[in-house]
Parts: structure tokens; sequence; C-alpha cells
């Protein structure tokens, strides 16, 4: 297991895909795995890492931008691999989450999405790795019956990722 110092992150949980991504973590590294219920396993990163010890003020940014973004609608069904073997569903249509993204990207610009690592960050959810016989197909074929998922946005979670401590610090429902 790998010791994490922890981070933060600003989502949005897909509470439908949930069970799926959960025993996943599990399978991987159980330390991961929250006891929580309001903490999302699936979901859609906007903005990671973000503030280990946010602000009243840093605060206060995200729930203006949350204030001032609409709640929409998008669906999750097309299963993807990143170059790196990340299994993923993209979301459709993504451009709201990309604003959403930009928004607090620009809000905190010393938290750059993924730290900058990337430069097209596509909005998804994470479902797996292709290793091990793991692929798009067998996750496919897994989540089958689940697919394809509407998502209606509706808030953003602070969550904070530490083995042993996974939890929703804050929530902020968009307007």
């Amino acid at each position: 297991m790998i010791r994490s110092p922890g981070h933060s992150v600003l989502a949005v949980g897909v509470d439908q895909l949930d069970g799926y991504v959960r025993a996943r973590t599990a399978h991987y590294d159980a330390s991961f795995v929250s006891a929580d219920p309001a903490f999302a396993h699936a979901h859609i990163t906007l903005l990671a890492p973000w503030l280990t010890a946010p602000t009243p003020a840093d605060v206060d940014v995200v729930t203006r931008v949350a204030a001032a973004t609409p709640a929409f609608d998008t669906v999750l069904e097309r299963i993807e691999t990143f170059p790196d073997g990340l299994i993923h569903l993209r979301a459709d249509p993504d451009r709201p989450l990309r604003t959403l993204t930009r928004t607090l990207a620009a809000a905190f610009p010393q938290c750059p999405p993924y730290g900058g690592r990337f430069g097209d960050v596509v909005p998804h959810v994470t479902l797996d790795r292709a290793v091990d016989g793991v692929t798009p197909a067998t996750v496919a074929a897994d989540l089958a019956p689940a697919l394809p998922v509407r998502l209606r946005v509706d808030r953003i979670d602070l969550q904070w990722w530490e083995n042993d401590n996974c939890h929703v610090r804050e929530s902020w429902k968009l307007r």
C-alpha cells in the first residue's frame, strides 16, 4: 500500500456508479474506501489537487462560483481509455464541466487541473485501469445494465483523499 499525504479534490459525484468504482477502489487499495456516506468514489474531477487548507476566503470563492453556475445535465455512456491505460466514461455534453473547471482554475491559478500534467482536461469518471485482464470490453460488460448514466450536475463537493481518511469536507449547491 502506498501511503498518501492526502489531497483535496473539487468534484462532481456520480452516485449511479459509486458501487462499481468503490469496489474497484477496494480491489486496488482498500485504504481509500470511505466510510463517509456523502463521499463519492465515482466522481468527475473539476480541480485537483486543490488547496490542502483552504481559507474562508477560498471557500467563499467556490461558494460564489457554485452560486453563479446553473445546474445542468450530462450523459455518461462512452467508455474510453487514456494512453496511460485509465479506463473512463466521458461526459456528453462536456462543455458545462469544462467551463466549470476553467472557472475554478482561473480563480485558483496556483491549482491547475491535475497539477498541469495534461493539456486538454477531459471531463470523465475513472472506472478502472487496463491491467491484469481488465479491458474496456470487460468494464463495458460489467456496466452494461447501468449505462447510460444520466447525471444531473447540481453540486460541487470538496473531497479529501488520504489513506483511511477519505471524506467530504464541504459541498456547494449549484443554482
